[in-house]
């Protein structure tokens, strides 16, 4: 598997002066940096964001058609840190493949363009993705207690605005096992999250018995 590791303010004239020289400074510097082809990565350098789509196109070729019924979701990339490929540009991407409840890694080596390594194991939960928060926010939205419930909340906390979706709420999510509270029992396998849910005026929203089933598309009830 791969190894992961998530202003000073300006005043015064004599400030503008210096801010405006540095200005000239680096324009000059810039039309040099122009005709200076850009140095190729080392290999214990951040992936790159090109790196980073090139991985993703790579890891999920084979995977594309379960991504669009929302099957595997593509969860995140990073650079594959094993001692044993220091020399060479890899990547790790991370699948969760909800049909079957496991976690799929596959090692892209990004000079030979192709996955070289996968791995696939039941049981591992990798924290939430930004989608994962967004999809989870949106079974809620979706629930008509819940989602009724939700919207009551933030027309109040917004002083009666109007959630048109998702995206108007502050997100994070933690991966939920069950312990010793009732319901969600399916989450000692599915993929579940606990989400957190801020509201305008920092106001949080009170989901403590609320879990988010990613793999059964489901919400559950807590009590404890």
């Amino acid at each position: 598997m791969g190894r992961r590791q998530i202003m000073m303010a300006l005043a015064g004239a004599g400030v503008a002066v210096a801010a405006g020289a540095a200005f000239l400074l680096s324009a000059g510097q810039g039309s040099q940096a122009a005709g200076v082809a850009p140095r190729a990565p080392a290999p214990g350098d951040p992936l790159t964001g090109a790196e980073v789509a090139r991985a993703t196109t790579i890891a999920s070729a084979t995977l594309r058609a379960h991504m669009t019924t929302g099957q595997v979701d593509l969860l995140y990339v990073e650079r594959d840190d094993d001692k044993g490929a220091e020399q060479r540009r890899r990547a790790d991407a991370y699948l969760y493949d909800y049909a079957g409840d496991k976690l799929i890694v596959r090692t892209v080596d990004l000079a030979q363009g192709k996955v070289v390594e996968e791995t696939a194991t039941r049981g591992v939960q990798p924290p939430p993705s930004p989608a994962e928060e967004v999809r989870a926010a949106e079974l809620l939205l979706a629930d008509p207690s819940y989602g009724r419930g939700v919207r009551e909340s933030y027309t109040r906390a917004s002083g009666g605005g109007r959630l048109r979706s998702a995206a108007d709420l502050g997100l994070r999510g933690l991966i939920f096992v069950p312990g010793q509270e009732g319901g969600g029992a399916a989450c000692r396998t599915h993929r579940c999250v606990r989400l957190f849910v801020r509201l305008p005026g920092a106001t949080w929203l009170d989901t403590s018995r609320i879990a988010v089933d990613l793999s059964a598309k489901k919400i559950y009830t807590l009590e404890w």
